[in-house]
């Protein structure tokens, strides 16, 4: 467990943080809810501000943008609406991209029936548990307890447990109030940053991959580019054990950094 620091604030360090960019090729992954847009009480309604898209439009001008998120790919890709951008749903099992490229972890297909059975098994468990909602990705399950009253918050998570043992081959993954029930494989949104920077041809060391991100989900990503790239955790108040580098408080602090990217001095385009 990393201990508990105070992670610099992005913005009021943007000096410091722009020496880092000089003379390096910035690639952009981003994280969507809770970093491009709020969190909202209803996962549907988290939408993209007018400002936000016109931020990303330009962004994707000038830099290599990917946007690398639990949701399903194409909810993803329906809420961003942006070509020219790759997209990596299902933290990152699901990746497509401009000109047909594509991914998807053929281990990862080959447990779909298994996620099928632990599908139906969860909706068993929570037909008694009010609030509980199943939100079925390609790739997982995510078990939405947003709304499930406090005191039955612990019956949720022996539920989605009492499942798993069934299905030694899923695993438990985590995020704000929602539990993923996906593939027990060694790939995560870290592991889908390194296939990005394949494909688009960005292993080079004059290349600084930058990722933003709220999540512990994001967390597998600032550590695999610890010591290459830049993470910044988007963390309002909240100081939480983090391997990212900076810092910004809300979406909005999100937007007025790329801002920064798109005008900054020297701007490496594509």
């Amino acid at each position: 467990m990393r201990p508990m620091r105070e992670v610099p604030l992005a913005l009021a360090r943007w000096e410091e943080l722009s020496r880092r960019l000089e003379g390096r090729r910035v690639a952009l992954f981003l994280d969507y809810d809770g970093t491009l847009t709020p969190i909202v009480p209803n996962p549907e309604d988290a939408r993209l501000s007018e400002a936000m898209r016109t931020t990303l439009v330009a962004l994707a001008r000038h830099y290599p943008v990917a946007i690398v998120s639990g949701r399903d790919l194409p909810v993803l890709k329906g809420f961003v609406g942006l070509e020219g951008v790759f997209y990596a749903g299902s933290h990152g099992f699901d990746i497509e991209g401009p000109g047909g490229r594509s991914f998807q972890l053929e281990e990862g297909k080959a447990l779909l029936p298994e996620l099928d059975a632990a599908e139906r098994e969860l909706a068993a468990g929570f037909a008694g548990i009010p609030g509980a909602r199943l939100e079925r990705k390609r790739f997982s399950v995510a078990v939405h307890w947003r709304h499930v009253e406090e005191v039955r918050a612990a019956e949720v998570e022996r539920v989605v447990d009492a499942v798993l043992a069934r299905h030694p081959r899923l695993r438990k993954g985590g995020g704000k109030k929602v539990f993923e029930v996906q593939p027990a494989l060694d790939w995560h949104k870290g592991r889908a940053v390194h296939w990005l920077l394949r494909a688009l041809g960005l292993e080079g060391g004059d290349v600084l991959p930058v990722f933003l991100g709220d999540d512990l989900t994001d967390e597998d990503a600032f550590q695999v580019l610890e010591g290459r790239g830049l993470g910044l955790v988007v963390r309002g108040e909240e100081v939480r054990p983090t391997a990212a580098d900076f810092a910004l408080r809300d979406v909005e602090e999100v937007r007025q950094f790329l801002e920064r990217l798109i005008t900054r001095t020297g701007g490496t385009a594509r």
